[in-house]
């Protein structure tokens, strides 16, 4: 009997790397705080905050990393240690 090796499968992003990158990145480059200032991400932040949103709102856990923007992928890659 001839056994298939299982198809690899599709590497994802998990929504919780997604909201730690985002937490990675407002470290690095906090919002101005003032009252008279609106809260302001840098680009990466606000490029995965596009991402986590649209996983929230799908109720999803993770996704394909290639179903996500080059943006985003960079993002989650600089975001890393």
């Amino acid at each position: 009997m001839n056994e298939q090796p299982a198809p690899l499968e599709e590497p994802h992003v998990t929504i919780v790397d997604v909201e730690n990158a985002i937490n990675v990145w407002r470290n690095r480059s906090p919002s101005p705080v003032s009252d008279d200032e609106p809260l302001i991400l840098c680009t990466q932040a606000r490029t995965l905050a596009d991402l986590y949103g649209r996983m929230i709102v799908e109720r999803r856990t993770s996704v394909p990393i290639a179903k996500i923007t080059t943006a985003q992928i960079l993002a989650l890659a600089q975001a890393k240690p």
